[in-house]
């Protein structure tokens, strides 16, 4: 089975046991939503420990969760530095021309004229749009947003990405 990661504890909130976890998913009001079960794996442990979310909040930059039968900090403490996973079965269908990163990083690249430039080894969030860092066998990266006017055809399941670069991009 494939675990995704969601989020990090980085440390406990309070006496009441809640937790601050550094998010890694884009879909948070889902991931911790009330009665949500994630999977925790401390370093260097190959088996999780499952979790119930009982309540969800956001405070500055951190998701703060609490979970079932866990009232108060030193049944929580013992979670920092643990990673919170969900199974790729819990991933959920995604609309028209949106993609989970694992789905996007390590596909090939190539041109609209079949021009092979290289696997997509990195997304970058900048905001506008993602941008994807393509590594070539040989030679520099190239940086190739993902926008419609770019790239053009994405096949998940060949693990092929085709683009029509504008003038400059890959130079």
């Amino acid at each position: 089975m494939q675990w995704f990661n969601v989020g990090k504890i980085v440390n406990t909130h309070g006496i009441k046991g809640e937790v601050r976890v550094i998010s890694r998913t884009h879909f948070p009001e889902e991931r911790y939503a009330v009665g949500s079960r994630l999977a925790l794996f401390m370093p260097e442990s190959k088996t999780p420990t499952y979790l119930t979310v009982e309540s969800h909040r956001q405070h500055k930059n951190f998701d703060l969760l609490t979970f079932e039968n866990h009232f108060g900090i030193q049944e929580v403490e013992k979670y920092r530095d643990g990673i919170l996973m969900i199974s790729e079965k819990e991933l959920g269908e995604l609309d028209d021309n949106e993609f989970y990163y694992h789905e996007i990083v390590g596909c090939t690249v190539f041109t609209t004229d079949g021009v092979e430039l290289g696997q997509v080894s990195e997304i970058l969030e900048t905001g506008a749009n993602d941008v994807w860092t393509v590594t070539p066998k040989t030679g520099k990266q190239h940086y190739i947003p993902y926008i419609e006017e770019i790239v053009k055809e994405i096949d998940i399941d060949e693990k092929k990405i085709i683009i029509d670069p504008m003038d400059g991009l890959l130079s």
